[in-house]
């Protein structure tokens, strides 16, 4: 059984208001956000209301690789154009949708530069960098999992299994 670690609706803003802050204070802007479907796009439209910036949205969490590709692909156009995306998730855990998301848009043209990633809770052992995050953890001592508010009303059950499918996340 994993180890829960709820956090609440304060906190989460909290960490919201810290990556607006970070982003507010240095020198790269973004034009829009992108949140990360599913646990990308509740911080996505929060911190798009802190900072102002306008948020798009792509879902790769529905394993419906085609559309995500599509979107990924306009991403990449808007890069080219020279517009800036910070990608936003919940968690930067093991690396994967961020090295997914960074490598799609540079398959299909995207200027690397031009994208950068927010993300709540960053482990500094994750195989992805993210640009901005609130706070970070090292999964090598720190297995909890991280049950965000919106992920508050999934069933016990539903959250036992999805921490299993990641297993190396816990152990």
């Amino acid at each position: 059984m994993p180890e829960f670690a709820p956090i609440d609706h304060e906190t989460f803003v909290a960490d919201v208001l810290a990556l607006a802050g970070r982003l507010a204070a240095g020198s790269w802007k973004p034009d829009w956000l992108v949140g990360v479907g599913r646990g990308g796009l509740v911080p996505g439209a929060y911190l798009s209301q802190a900072s102002g910036i306008p948020l798009l949205s792509v879902d790769v969490s529905s394993k419906h690789i085609s559309f995500a590709d599509e979107l990924l692909i306009k991403l990449a156009a808007e890069t080219r154009a020279g517009h800036r995306l910070l990608i936003v998730d919940d968690i930067n855990d093991s690396g994967k949708t961020i090295g997914y998301l960074r490598r799609a848009i540079a398959e299909a043209g995207g200027i690397s530069d031009h994208v950068r990633v927010a993300v709540l809770i960053n482990n500094i052992r994750s195989h992805a960098h993210a640009d901005y995050c609130s706070r970070t953890i090292d999964r090598a001592t720190d297995k909890r999992w991280f049950v965000f508010p919106w992920e508050a009303l999934a069933p016990e059950t539903v959250l036992v299994e999805d921490a299993a499918a990641e297993p190396e996340r816990l152990g």
